[in-house]
């Protein structure tokens, strides 16, 4: 498996992905899912778009980079992960993770930070930790589930 940034060939790879993490309702605050076109806008509107391709050339997981505020707060950016279901378990979001990093400093932030990082998403947030993120807190009720019931969420950060 290598990573590398996106090309408009991985777009429908991508959104299939991308689409799948929405459908479960579980992890992004993101509700409607994407079609090629709004697919297409959206990734291209980062400030980067990292993917994970297997042996076979496969988009098996992505990441989103972009600034997390305006101005004065330009600085600090935002990501998020996703990996297909049928490749999770094999240390792909830790390498999307790790990537990211490398790319927000290359672009020039100097903090990432995670607003929403739900809080029963275990695996996730022991990743974060293993790498050097802090917990800022716990905002109770902060995430609907697709079930509709509400979740606390635990915002992260790292200096770069």
């Amino acid at each position: 498996m290598h990573l590398r940034k996106y090309q408009e060939s991985d777009l429908k790879q991508m959104i299939s992905i991308w689409n799948e993490v929405v459908n479960e309702g579980v992890a992004f605050p993101q509700e409607e899912i994407l079609s090629i076109e709004s697919g297409e806008k959206f990734f291209s509107s980062q400030s980067y778009c990292g993917v994970a391709i297997d042996d076979d050339e496969k988009v098996v997981g992505l990441y989103i980079l972009h600034p997390n505020n305006v101005g004065r707060c330009g600085h600090i950016c935002n990501a998020s992960y996703a990996v297909s279901s049928a490749c999770r378990g094999q240390h792909i979001g830790e390498k999307l993770v790790k990537d990211c990093i490398n790319k927000a400093k290359e672009i020039g932030f100097i903090i990432l930070q995670f607003n929403a990082v739900v809080e029963s998403n275990i695996h996730a947030r022991h990743l974060y930790e293993r790498i050097g993120f802090t917990q800022l807190g716990v905002i109770p009720k902060g995430f609907r589930m697709k079930n509709g019931n509400y979740e606390n969420i635990c915002p992260y950060y790292i200096e770069l």
